[in-house]
């Protein structure tokens, strides 16, 4: 619910009306001190109150972990069997939270929860496994009563929240709610937190009818976080009401290797924004921890995005895609009142849905991810697998594995089931696609006998790089080739594109028979009209055939043109070119100047260990910005470093790729470094991408400079 740039001041914050705690303090003599000398105060207190001291003098205390592995090369160890054993979130919770949508507005109130309610049940949410309706923070008024117990706001809940947990259950549903494991929550209005007052929080939750807590980190007091996380699991056991534990540590002290038995699931990074950068960098960080995942115990990316309007339909379907194959918890952060039919869709896709919530609890691992061509694999209970080709890039690109690469076992044939386009299809063998950019095709693929019912799966897909000049015609080459057992039998392609624009076959874009293995290759003649803006363009190319027993098939592949300019000859900075594609983990990629925050042109003057340079591009992590070099460029040279406008904070990396293939890379680097001079050798490349990623430690505070960036063609 924070920022990332904020979250370690709201961490360790303290208001100056905190409630004093007794929870076990940092490891010095003075906190030691003042933690039995509070510890005496607050028991006092709270026995006039009526509550049992023992839930704050004695807070529980995990047992010592063990210590982790961090041995170079070696990976993640996996935790031991979940102590919880309690039956709950044995697959990933799904369900509803407003955060995203609705911040801390006014709108957000008992009525809204109410509405949300019913569209679950109205919209076949309830139906397809969504089963919670969770309050985020603003739900409570900023002071306790005079017992020390917790008051829902008035205005948003007139009937309290056990009314409205009522109504949810009387739904069929679940209600969740929040809280922090500090003095105050995470909002500026210092709701209270729970640190202290673990025990009587739980008891109202409990006695409300509350089934989810979701326990977020803001203001800890520095106090361990195993130690404050235990206390409100041990807390929420003694209520004796089966509640989900969400443990909203931000992956800040690694709780995968701890929070096993404290916990249903635990975050892993910082909060999402509706927005490509993010998303990508956050899915990067949790696919490296599916070790840590299974039945109770769960890796939690955060919510999802999806239908708050920040990124397109097709990447809002590799966000919900790669969650699923993540076993993510499937939590909506989108206002359903006001949703489209196509984001009902995206979350309604019960075949989609069916590979989060298979009941042996896989993570999805990667198979390959080379450049930016992911290949991510799950194991499903029935023996199949699922698999995610996930295109990262801004350009369409083929993705393609095998069976036998993502587990499956040797065999004839195996169909082949496409959970998007909700068809089965067969393949010898190979799993491969040409994936739009920022795309992903997800598929279920299965050893058995009965394939041969299926008509083959063709690979349909471009040969050339689809680059286009205006007025001058292109030749772009497309393919299409069998992948299964069996002939495409009267196989025809077309490629269209849009209106204006002529594309006109150059050579067959048919043929009676196209035998297993075998590819028909057309060449078309694509013109865009003179003084078509430089920017991307949607084509479609599509196949259709049929199997030896006449079933009709089709493949139909969304791609993407650009209409560019050849690069300037001589040496050019990169901030004055356009670019084909930028992406940026906060706010947009500004030019000759820094990132800034969020919003476009409030930027800086790009500087670099008190250097001030005139020209380049300021980022954020994770980041990608693409130029179209056309072959006809040989270096790309810039200075590289964190802006001084973190004032030290901020790790990160920078790395050139030319063609998919990285030809710089600078190692991590942070804001105590001086600038960095990165030199790229280009020749030939069609597309250059410049690449900064998080150093490996998250994007807080990751703001990057390409300072002086030059391409010489």
């Amino acid at each position: 619910m924070r920022h990332p740039h904020t979250r370690t001041a709201l961490m360790n914050a303290t208001p100056t009306n905190a409630a004093p705690t007794t929870a076990t303090p940092t490891r010095t003599a003075p906190a030691a001190r003042r933690r039995r000398l509070l510890g005496t105060v607050t028991a006092a207190l709270l026995c006039t109150a009526g509550i049992a001291p023992l839930t704050l003098t004695a807070p529980a205390v995990a047992a010592p972990a063990k210590a982790p592995v961090e041995a170079h090369g070696e990976s993640p160890r996996a935790p031991e069997a979940p102590a919880l054993a309690d039956g709950l979130a044995l697959t990933p919770p799904m369900g509803f939270n407003n955060w995203n949508s609705t911040h801390c507005r006014a709108e957000f109130d008992e009525s809204m929860v109410k509405g949300i309610a019913d569209l679950f049940v109205d919209k076949g949410l309830k139906a397809a496994g969504y089963q919670y309706v969770n309050l985020d923070d603003c739900w409570a008024l900023p002071q306790r009563d005079a017992d020390g117990k917790l008051v829902p706001d008035p205005a948003r809940f007139p009937h309290g929240i056990k009314a409205v947990a009522d109504y949810v259950h009387s739904k069929g549903l679940k209600l969740g709610i929040y809280t922090s494991a500090g003095t105050k929550t995470c909002n500026s209005a210092g709701f209270p937190g729970a640190l202290g007052h673990e025990y009587s929080d739980a008891r109202q939750f409990a006695d409300w009818g509350v089934d989810y807590l979701k326990y977020d980190n803001c203001n800890n007091q520095g106090v361990d976080a195993r130690s404050r996380y235990t206390t409100m699991r041990d807390a929420l056991k003694a209520t004796g009401r089966p509640i989900v534990y969400s443990i909203c540590e931000w992956g800040e002290n690694k709780p995968w290797e701890w929070a096993a038995d404290v916990g249903h699931l635990w975050r892993t990074t910082g909060d999402i924004s509706d927005n490509w950068g993010s998303m990508l960098s956050i899915l990067k960080k949790n696919l490296t921890l599916a070790p840590y995942a299974g039945p109770g115990h769960w890796n939690d990316p955060d919510m999802l995005e999806v239908g708050n309007g920040g990124m397109t339909a097709t990447e809002y379907r590799t966000h919900f895609s790669m969650w699923s194959v993540m076993a993510a918890p499937l939590l909506i952060g989108s206002d359903l009142r006001k949703a489209s039919q196509a984001t009902f869709d995206v979350l309604g896709n019960k075949e989609v849905i069916a590979v989060d919530q298979d009941p042996l609890g896989r993570q999805g691992t990667v198979v390959s991810s080379e450049g930016g061509r992911w290949v991510v694999a799950k194991e499903m209970k029935d023996g199949s697998r699922a698999v995610a080709l996930f295109n990262e890039t801004a350009t369409a690109q083929r993705i393609g594995t095998t069976a036998r690469a993502v587990g499956l076992p040797a065999a004839p044939a195996y169909t082949l089931r496409d959970l998007w386009q909700h068809r089965s299809l067969h393949t010898a063998g190979t799993i491969a696609a040409t994936v739009p950019a920022h795309g992903t095709v997800l598929v279920r693929v299965s050893a058995g006998s009965g394939w041969a019912a299926h008509p083959p799966a063709v690979e349909t897909g471009l040969d050339s790089a689809p680059f286009v000049t205006a007025g001058t015609p292109a030749t772009l080459t497309t393919s299409v080739t069998d992948l299964g057992r069996t002939p495409a039998t009267r196989l025809t392609v077309s490629l269209s594109g849009p209106e204006g624009w002529t594309v006109r076959a150059l050579s067959a874009s048919g043929t009676a028979t196209l035998p297993a293995g075998g590819t028909l290759r057309t060449r078309w003649a694509v013109t865009a009209p003179a003084g078509t803006p430089i920017g991307s363009y949607d084509l479609t190319l599509k196949a259709s055939y049929r199997s030896p027993a006449g079933l009709r098939a089709d493949s139909t592949v969304p791609l993407t043109a650009s209409v560019v300019v050849p690069p300037p000859a001589g040496t050019s900075y990169l901030g004055d070119l356009p670019w084909l594609s930028a992406v940026n983990g906060y706010g947009p990629v500004e030019r000759d100047t820094s990132n800034g925050e969020s919003a476009a042109g409030d930027g800086h003057p790009i500087t670099l260990g008190g250097v001030v340079y005139a020209k380049g591009l300021g980022v954020h992590a994770d980041s990608a910005v693409e130029y179209y070099t056309g072959g006809a460029c040989t270096e790309v040279t810039a200075d590289v470093g964190v802006d001084d406008e973190k004032g030290g904070k901020g790790t990160v990396a920078f790395e050139v790729w030319a063609d998919g293939t990285r030809v710089a890379s600078t190692g991590v680097l942070t804001n105590a470094m001086a600038a960095q001079h990165l030199t790229a050798d280009v020749t030939g490349a069609q597309v250059v991408r410049l690449v900064v990623t998080d150093g490996g430690d998250g994007i807080d505070s990751d703001h990057a400079d390409w300072a002086d960036a030059r391409l010489t063609c």
